[in-house]
């Protein structure tokens, strides 16, 4: 098999790179030393440059003005923006186009993909459930009344919100129609629709959304079966390849930190004790891209395997959640006091890896997930 990344590919992730490199990580107040969030939005400025470089269109056909390349293309580039802390709804912007695509109707695609490749419409999505621990599908309720639908019920921790334009809700069905997911596109000026201020670890403005007997219209939800199920398959693959750009980044610091602190009139780098530890956050490494690329190539090929794709993402997440923690408590160990002044950015990597590991559920949801797939698909 040739796992080797495709010229398209491969383009998207070089313009990433071109896009990102005048991003500074601390270009916004430390989280440590601000109560609340560190801005009021994102960074509209990147936003604009990723608009100009075709970056938001990336998963979009060529009739929406997109590349029409996949997920392994996405991941490319959040790898990249995980790497410089990117403040930008890319990874939930980029899904949920990519899902109005895959599962709307053409009526959506036409009045949406557009504005939202040219970066003026911008997306995000409700994927955390009420409390972070359970599925968001269940967290709010939908029910036809007349021609549309009526939502209620809370979401919590929902990125971008008070930036976003549209917030895609999962929400479950009653009655007849228990057991089915739907995709609601709600207007962030939807009428009852109330946004509490939250703020992630990260420092960056969430959003608890709370829906009373919000209306949206019949051309305002998705109806098809397995989209929310391939939306949070990509949300989560995509939060795998920020953590890996981010836990990539943290160890290219500590190696150059390393390089130059002396002790005993050596650099720390050549004691065994710093090198042991150094090698074994590069194996967390290799295994977080491992696991992936192969949820990523899952996704975007469509291809069969011994587990539903859902055990893939399962996989990525686990090695991901628990890798990047690693990687950052190795690098502020090895930083010594350094790695926690505030002059210096480690500890915002820090602060973005906790939130990247409990972002859409932490390590042990997954090996629970993981355990029920293989009970119920036996391998071998």
């Amino acid at each position: 098999m040739d796992f080797t990344f495709t010229e398209e590919q491969r383009a998207a992730a070089e313009a990433a790179r071109g896009v990102f490199a005048g991003v500074a990580p601390d270009a916004v107040p430390s989280p440590a030393l601000t109560t609340g969030a560190v801005a009021e939005g994102f960074d509209r400025a990147l936003w604009s440059r990723l608009a100009g470089a075709d970056l938001l269109s990336l998963l979009l056909a060529e009739a929406h003005g997109g590349a029409g390349l996949d997920a392994i293309a996405l991941c490319l580039v959040l790898r990249e923006a995980g790497r410089v802390l990117a403040r930008v709804p890319l990874l939930e912007h980029s899904a949920a186009a990519a899902a109005v695509q895959a599962y709307g109707g053409k009526a959506q695609a036409d009045r949406l993909l557009d504005r939202a490749g040219r970066g003026e419409l911008v997306l995000t999505v409700a994927a955390q459930g009420r409390t972070g621990h359970e599925p968001a599908e269940l967290a709010v309720t939908a029910r036809r009344e007349g021609p549309g639908w009526l939502l209620d019920g809370v979401q919590t921790a929902v990125p971008w919100a008070y930036d976003a334009d549209l917030v895609v809700v999962p929400a479950h069905l009653g009655g007849t129609g228990a057991g089915r997911t739907v995709l609601a596109l709600v207007p962030r000026e939807a009428e009852g629709l109330v946004l509490a201020e939250q703020v992630s670890t990260s420092g960056e403005r969430l959003a608890e959304l709370r829906l009373r007997s919000v209306r949206v219209g019949p051309d305002e939800v998705i109806e098809a079966d397995g989209a929310w199920e391939w939306l949070h398959a990509l949300l989560v693959t995509g939060t795998c390849a920020l953590a890996l750009g981010l836990g990539e980044r943290v160890l290219r610091m500590t190696a150059e930190y390393t390089g130059k602190r002396e002790q005993f009139g050596h650099p720390i780098a050549t004691f065994q004790a710093v090198a042991v530890q150094a090698a074994d956050r590069y194996i967390d490494l290799r295994a977080m891209e491992a696991t992936l690329w192969q949820a990523a190539w899952r996704i975007a090929s469509g291809a069969p395997g011994p587990l539903p794709v859902a055990g893939d993402v399962a996989v990525a997440k686990i090695w991901a959640a628990e890798g990047v923690r690693r990687v950052v408590q190795t690098a502020q160990h090895l930083h010594g006091g350094f790695g926690a002044d505030t002059d210096y950015p480690l500890h915002r990597y820090h602060a973005w890896a906790k939130h990247l590991e409990l972002a859409l559920g932490p390590a042990a949801a997954y090996e629970e997930r993981l355990g029920d797939l293989l009970a119920a698909h036996p391998l071998g």
